[in-house]
C-alpha cells in the first residue's frame, strides 16, 4: 500500500515537471528530489505545490521538490523508472510536453491576483493576512534573496555543497550505527559484534577522501574516478615513506580539504590537457593540448601525475594544518565562550541561510566529524530550527481567528518539529517579518545551551550532517555518557522552543499587525479563485512552502 502511494506520487510530479523530455538528471538528499530541468517554462509551480505531498520548491540550479526525509528515498526510484519508461515510450518526447506549456503560464495569470498582489505587499505597511498572500510574499523575499546570491564565490560555495549531498546517506547510517556500537560497548554487552559494528561504521570515514574526491571532479566537469584516484594518495598507508616540508606525512592527512583541493586541481589538469593552457578560438588550437590520437594515454596519467604529486608535497601538509587548525578552534571557542559562541552561532544561521553563507560550514563539519567523531557546531546550528517552531507555535496562538494561517502552520510544525524548517520559515514567519527575528532570537538561547554545557565540559555533537531538530537525537555524540548528551540536547531545544515562542508572544506582532491578521478568514478555507486547492488541511502548507535555502540542516 506504501509503494502505491509512493508511486502515485511519482506519477502525480512527472507532468507537473514537464514530462520525461523535461527532466534531464535525477538524483535526491535526505529531504528533497532534485531534478535537471531542461525547459523551467514547462515547470507548473503552482500545481506541484498544491500536491498534498509536497512540503515546498526551490527554484535553484536544480529544481527540488521537497518531500521531507524518508519519503523522498522511496518516491525517487519510482520517479526515476517513470522517467525512463517515458523516454523509450516517447523517444520525441519535445513535442508531447509543449502542448501543457501555455497551462502553467494561465494557470500564473490566473492566480497572480490572489498568490503573488505586488501592490499591496510592498507600499502598504499592513501585513498579508492569509496563508496564501503570506506565501506570495515569501516567495518574492525568497526572489530577491536568490538574485542577491547568485554572486561568484556564494554560487562556488553551494556547488561545493553539492560535492557532499551524496554523502550525507552514508554519514547518517555510519553515524548511527557508531552510537549503536558505543552503547553496547559501554553496556558490555554483545562484545563479539562490537568489532564488526566498529568495522562498519568506521569504514567509510575512513576512505570518506576518495568519494569526496569523486563527487567533486564530478561536481565540476572533470572525470569523476580521476578525482577519486588523487584523493585516494591521501588515505594511502605509504605516504609514511613521503617527507614534506621537513615533515614525515601520515595517512588521510588533509582529509577532506585535501581532497577537495586535490580534486579541484585534477579537473584543471584535465581539462589543460584536453583543451590546452591558451585556446585559440579562432584557430581552434591551443597550447600544450595533448593530440586526440593520444589523449586516452596521456590525459588520465598526466592528470593523476602532476595532480598527485602536488598532492603529496603541498596540499596534504597545507590541509592537514588548516585541518587541524579548524578543529583546534571549534574546541578553543566553544571551551572558554561558549554560552557567548553559542548564542551568537545559533541566532545567525537563519540570517546565514538567507546570505547563502551556511554552505561554507559544509566541509568544517565533515572535517570536524573526521578528526573528532562528531560536530560540534551542528547541535548549537540545530536550535534556529527550535526557535522557527517556538514561533511558530505563538503565531498560532497570536491569531485564533486566521483560520489560512493557522491551518499552514499545523500543517508544517510535524516537519518543523523533525528539522524541516522551509514551510514555517517562507510560508510564516519570513513574511510577517517580526516572527522571523523572535525565531532568530529564539535560536539563539538554545545555542547558548548547548554552548555553555560544551563551555562546563559537556561537549554535545553529531556524528553526521543533515538531520536537525528530533532527527538529530539518534546522531547525538559527546565526552561523556549518551544520557547527558541526550539531555543536553533535549535542554537546547526546550530552551529554543521556549524562547522563540515567548519572545515572538511578546514582542512578535505590533497592535496593528495583530488587528490585522487576526481578521477572520474563513473564505481562505475554501478554494480561492485562481488557487488550485481544497478545504483539505494539506493544501495550504504545501503553497505557502514557496521556496526552501539550498541548505540543509
Amino acid at each position: 500500500m506504501s509503494e502505491d502511494k509512493h508511486r502515485a506520487t511519482a506519477a502525480a510530479l512527472l507532468p507537473l515537471v514537464g514530462g520525461a523530455g523535461n527532466v534531464t538528471s535525477i538524483t535526491h538528499c535526505m529531504t528533497r528530489l532534485r531534478l535537471g530541468i531542461r525547459d523551467p517554462a514547462l515547470v507548473r509551480h503552482e500545481a506541484l505545490r498544491a500536491l498534498p505531498a509536497v512540503l515546498g520548491v526551490v527554484e535553484d540550479d536544480t529544481y527540488q521538490i521537497v518531500l521531507g526525509p524518508g519519503t523522498v528515498a522511496r518516491v525517487t526510484p519510482e520517479f526515476e523508472r517513470l522517467v525512463e519508461h517515458g523516454r523509450t515510450e516517447q523517444p520525441t518526447a519535445e513535442p508531447t510536453i509543449t502542448t501543457p506549456a501555455a497551462t502553467p503560464a494561465g494557470s500564473a495569470t490566473r492566480a497572480s491576483p490572489a498568490s503573488a498582489p505586488p501592490t499591496p505587499t510592498r507600499p502598504t505597511p499592513s501585513p498579508p493576512t492569509t496563508a496564501d498572500a503570506l506565501a506570495a510574499q515569501g516567495a518574492a523575499l525568497k526572489a530577491r534573496q536568490k538574485s542577491r546570491n547568485a554572486t561568484p564565490a556564494k554560487l562556488f560555495l553551494r556547488r561545493i555543497a553539492q560535492v557532499f549531498v551524496p554523502l550525507i546517506p552514508a554519514l547518517i547510517g555510519c553515524g548511527i550505527i557508531a552510537g549503536i556500537n558505543g552503547l553496547l560497548a559501554n553496556l558490555g554487552w554483545l562484545p563479539s559484534l562490537v568489532p564488526a559494528l566498529a568495522a562498519l561504521s568506521s569504514g567509510f570515514m575512513s576512505l570518506i577522501a576518495v568519494f569526496v574526491g569523486h563527487h567533486t571532479a564530478k561536481e565540476f566537469g572533470g572525470t569523476p574516478i580521476l578525482g577519486g584516484a588523487v584523493a585516494a594518495v591521501i588515505v594511502f598507508p605509504g605516504v609514511t615513506h613521503v617527507t614534506a616540508f621537513g615533515h614525515q606525512l601520515a595517512p588521510g592527512q588533509g582529509g577532506v580539504l585535501g581532497a577537495l583541493g586535490a580534486a579541484l586541481l585534477a579537473v584543471r589538469v584535465e581539462k589543460w590537457c584536453r583543451h590546452g593552457f591558451f585556446p585559440d578560438r579562432t584557430k581552434s588550437r591551443a597550447w600544450g593540448k595533448v593530440p586526440e590520437a593520444l589523449d586516452v594515454l596521456l590525459t588520465p596519467t598526466l592528470t593523476v601525475l602532476v595532480t598527485g604529486l602536488v598532492t603529496l608535497f603541498g596540499l596534504m601538509y597545507a590541509a592537514g594544518a588548516v585541518s587541524t587548525a579548524t578543529g583546534t578552534a571549534a574546541t578553543w571557542l566553544l571551551a572558554h565562550g561558549g554560552a557567548v559562541a553559542g548564542f551568537v552561532l545559533g541566532g545567525l544561521f537563519l540570517p546565514l541561510v538567507m546570505l547563502g553563507l551556511h554552505q561554507a560550514l559544509i566541509p568544517l563539519h565533515t572535517t570536524l566529524i573526521e578528526q573528532q567523531g562528531y560536530t560540534v557546531l551542528l547541535p548549537i546550528l540545530a536550535m534556529a530550527g527550535a526557535g522557527q517552531v517556538g514561533a511558530a507555535l505563538a503565531v498560532y496562538l497570536r491569531l485564533p481567528r486566521n483560520r489560512s494561517v493557522r491551518t499552514t502552520i499545523k500543517s508544517a510544525l510535524p516537519a518543523g518539529f523533525l528539522g524541516v524548517g522551509e514551510p514555517l520559515i517562507y510560508g510564516v514567519s519570513l513574511p510577517l517579518g517580526r516572527p522571523f527575528l523572535t525565531a532568530c532570537i529564539g535560536g539563539a538561547f538554545g545555542g547558548g545551551v548547548i554552548g555553555l554545557f560544551n563551555q562546563l565540559g559537556d561537549a554535545v555533537g553529531s556524528t553526521a550532517i543533515g538531520p536537525s531538530g528530533w532527527a538529530l537525537f539518534p546522531l547525538v555524540k559527546g565526552n561523556h555518557g549518551i544520557a547527558t548528551t541526550l539531555a543536553v540536547y533535549a535542554l537546547g531545544l526546550a530552551a529554543g522552543y521556549l524562547a522563540g515562542f515567548l519572545a515572538t508572544y511578546f514582542f512578535g506582532f505590533s497592535k496593528q499587525m495583530r488587528t490585522e491578521l487576526n481578521a477572520d478568514t474563513a473564505s481562505a478555507d475554501g478554494p480561492d479563485p485562481g488557487t488550485p486547492g481544497s478545504t483539505d488541511a494539506a493544501t495550504p502548507a504545501p503553497q505557502s512552502s514557496r521556496h526552501a535555502t539550498a541548505a540543509r540542516t
